[in-house]
């Protein structure tokens, strides 16, 4: 490997750091605040991921994907006060509308919006029923993970860990991102009384977080782009970038589903 080559590796990497950045500035003040501010990040968001996915899947129908986008934000933003069977209908209702307009490609675009409408209501009800720390500690568990394995991997590279799908997912990166995760759980575990359980759920909600960012590069790759879009210089688009975040999300909601969260992690 020349030294050019070794140096084109990190070419991004300015780009990302200031896109991380202002990212990473919003999202503390959103969820410091919690309530509207919170929980209108999470849906603007929710909005933009869903006009990505709408946009690779029928690149044709430019303004039907902005409209989608437009009623998944504001259903992710109606369902905190619909109450249960409001919450299924709004949901419900902008997954079918996906699927409607993804047409002859519904099943994979009605799918993916399933789990970022779930992923999404799952961070809202994280930050206003459990409190502050539990949306730091699954946001610090995503960011470890990417942080510590898009390190390694571009350092050591190796055996790829699906290659079929994701090309540029390494082994070596994938492991680094499990340990990432796992320092994080030993920061928020201590004093907590639930070390252990916090660690191993760092790890698996790591994992998690890799298999939604597997799953988000097969959409891409059925749909035949790159990114999901451009409007994170650096990261692509809104899709790559909170991909893991969703897959997390809804291993946790299994997870709280099973046995339950107690509130009070700081």
């Amino acid at each position: 490997m020349t030294p050019g080559t070794q140096s084109g590796k990190w070419n991004d990497l300015t780009t990302r750091i200031g896109s991380a950045a202002v990212m990473v500035i919003i999202g503390s003040i959103c969820i410091w605040n919690g309530g509207w501010p919170f929980r209108g990040l999470v849906a603007g968001v929710a909005g933009l991921m869903i006009w990505e996915l709408v946009r690779m899947r029928a690149p044709h129908r430019r303004l039907s994907a902005i409209a989608v986008g437009a009623v998944a934000a504001l259903a992710v933003w109606l369902v905190p006060a619909a109450g249960f069977w409001g919450a299924m209908a709004l949901v419900l209702g902008t997954t079918a509308l996906v699927g409607l307009v993804s047409f002859p490609n519904w099943k994979l675009g009605a799918g993916y919006a399933l789990v970022i409408l779930l992923g999404s209501i799952v961070l809202i009800a994280l930050r206003s029923q459990l409190g502050i720390g539990w949306v730091v500690w699954v946001v610090s568990v995503i960011i470890a993970t990417d942080i510590a394995g898009y390190f390694a991997g571009k350092t050591f590279g190796g055996p790829k860990f699906w290659p079929r799908i994701s090309p540029k997912k390494t082994w070596s990166g994938t492991i680094a991102g499990w340990g990432g995760a796992a320092l994080v759980g030993i920061l928020f575990g201590l004093g907590s009384g639930m070390m252990v359980q916090i660690v191993l759920l760092s790890v698996l909600l790591s994992f998690a977080g890799q298999l939604g960012d597997i799953g988000e590069s097969a959409i891409k790759r059925r749909s035949g782009v790159k990114d999901s879009s451009a409007l994170i210089p650096g990261h692509g688009g809104v899709l790559d970038r909170f991909d893991a975040l969703l897959g997390a999300s809804l291993v946790l909601l299994v997870i709280a589903w099973l046995t339950g969260f107690p509130g009070g992690l700081t």
